[in-house]
């Protein structure tokens, strides 16, 4: 199998429904071999339900959750889609289809060109933005991204997009390295694959800002103290 697309989702059967239908439309078209994983982090709406009624219609479906069934988190539950992965190749995207799968098009080439992580990035000068987010998240955004890359992960310029991609190699190294269960998981899942001098890629996507998104202010100051977690581990030599 070529490719595993895993698909964190927390209380998303209002959005999931149309991100499935896409991105199994997209699968089918390929020549290759792919699975999807959905990790339903502790939900408790219908996201079960709908991940079900997509279930044996070609492309493998598979739906995961925790242990304990509680919310743990996005970047707990990628970790655990990558680690129960098939694909040599495994990708993550968020569950509105902020960036659909197709994107994966453009990745392949930097993967033959012998890069480990390709990551979608929104501040690349062939970047779309087709609806943004708020004024003041914006601004925080900005900000908070001089602090990332000061910190923790110099020289890339968008840690944050939900799209990105690994080779099962390296996501075998990376994930089970992973501390951050919440939001700053992406910083830590690449200054570890920087500890590991992993190879990483951005590549411009077209993304659009979800009304429904569940990021909020108190997120942002929540990744900032993830920041120094990851500087602190990363000095310490932590991800050995």
């Amino acid at each position: 199998m070529k490719l595993s697309v895993i698909i964190p989702a927390y209380n998303e059967e209002l959005r999931l429904p149309q991100t499935l239908k896409r991105s199994i439309e997209y699968l089918e078209s390929q020549p290759y071999g792919s699975e999807i994983i959905v990790v339903n982090d502790g939900s408790s709406d219908g996201t079960e339900r709908v991940v079900r009624e997509y279930c044996g219609n070609g492309i493998p479906l598979r739906l995961l959750r925790h242990p304990d069934g509680a919310n743990h988190g996005k970047g707990a539950s990628v970790r655990r889609g990558m680690l129960e992965a098939c694909g040599e190749y495994r990708l993550f995207m968020d569950a509105d289809n902020s960036t659909t799968l197709d994107h994966v098009d453009r990745f392949w080439p930097a993967f033959e060109s012998g890069y480990d992580v390709a990551i979608g990035s929104r501040a690349l000068k062939n970047s779309v933005i087709k609806v943004r987010q708020t004024r003041i998240k914006e601004i925080a955004g900005r900000i908070g991204n001089r602090i990332i890359q000061r910190l923790a992960v110099p020289g890339i310029l968008d840690t944050q997009a939900g799209f990105k991609m690994l080779t099962a190699e390296k996501a075998d190294i990376i994930f089970p390295r992973l501390t951050i269960e919440r939001w700053g998981y992406d910083i830590e899942m690449l200054a570890i694959a920087r500890f590991h001098n992993c190879r990483i890629c951005e590549i411009p996507i077209t993304w659009f800002n979800s009304d429904g998104s569940k990021v909020s202010m108190g997120s942002y100051l929540q990744v900032l103290s993830e920041v120094v977690k990851i500087r602190r581990n990363v000095r310490a030599g932590r991800y050995r």
